[in-house]
């Protein structure tokens, strides 16, 4: 069995997968509660004997989450705790870009996807609103704008009227209290920002591609913009297990 994870800004997700490349369960935490006690607890939910383990692999983009992870698990397992970026990926797929400054989450996903025949751009709607382009089996870099809840958040922090707020589809755009005028910017204006870019990386490319939609707003989003898109939840995990092919 394999331990794969994703530790993001905001979430951590850790899934059991068997050797056939099947996932057993699926654990979620803030990444923010991240501790020794919290981690023992959470692995204990697992139900699983340490000693059956094959391989651990994990996409972080928070270095301190990471370690603290691969030091608890060092404690329960002889088996090496890997992080993507650690993996020599070039067997995967063409990195034409400074590869210390992008994520290992945002690779996982390409190589998830990355084949000899398709363009794909990845939509993910997470802390940060994200759009990676995969042109065949090359990662072409991306575009990175605000996260969704956390501009909603910044803009009630910083504005004593405007309340905490959780975004919804809005059918009208002007709205008739700050709550719908609130909800109208954030829901058309983010539609707006993923047609547009979108457009733009096509523009430029002057390519076609297929768009993949994924991450926490993706559900509000897939079926409200302009741009025909593909929604995948699981894209990160079923990169982790394609990259988990490398760890002998």
């Amino acid at each position: 069995m394999y331990i794969l994870g994703d530790i993001g800004n905001t979430e951590t997700k850790v899934f059991l997968v068997s050797s056939s490349d099947i996932i057993i369960k699926k654990i979620t935490f803030l990444s923010k509660n991240l501790n020794t006690l919290k981690l023992d607890k959470l692995f204990k939910d697992f139900k699983f004997n340490y000693k059956m383990i094959d391989k651990i692999l994990f996409c972080s983009v928070v270095p301190k989450s990471f370690n603290l992870i691969k030091k608890f698990l060092s404690k329960k397992t002889k088996v090496q705790c890997y992080e993507v970026k650690s993996l020599d990926l070039k067997s995967l797929i063409k990195i034409k870009v400074n590869y210390k400054q992008v994520g290992s989450d945002r690779l996982t996903n390409a190589i998830s996807l990355a084949n000899n025949k398709n363009n794909f751009i990845v939509l993910d709607l997470g802390t940060a609103t994200t759009f990676d382009v995969l042109i065949k089996d090359s990662y072409s870099g991306g575009v990175i704008a605000p996260g969704i809840k956390l501009s909603l958040n910044t803009l009630s922090d910083k504005a004593t009227l405007i309340p905490n707020i959780d975004l919804r589809k809005i059918s009208n755009v002007i709205g008739k209290d700050t709550i719908s005028a609130v909800r109208s910017g954030f829901f058309w204006g983010y539609a707006g920002l993923i047609d547009n870019i979108i457009n733009l990386i096509k523009k430029e490319t002057r390519k076609s591609f297929k768009v993949i939609i994924t991450g926490g707003f993706s559900d509000l989003f897939k079926n409200s913009i302009k741009t025909k898109v593909s929604h995948n939840k699981d894209i990160t995990v079923n990169g982790l297990i394609k990259i988990s092919k490398l760890i002998k």
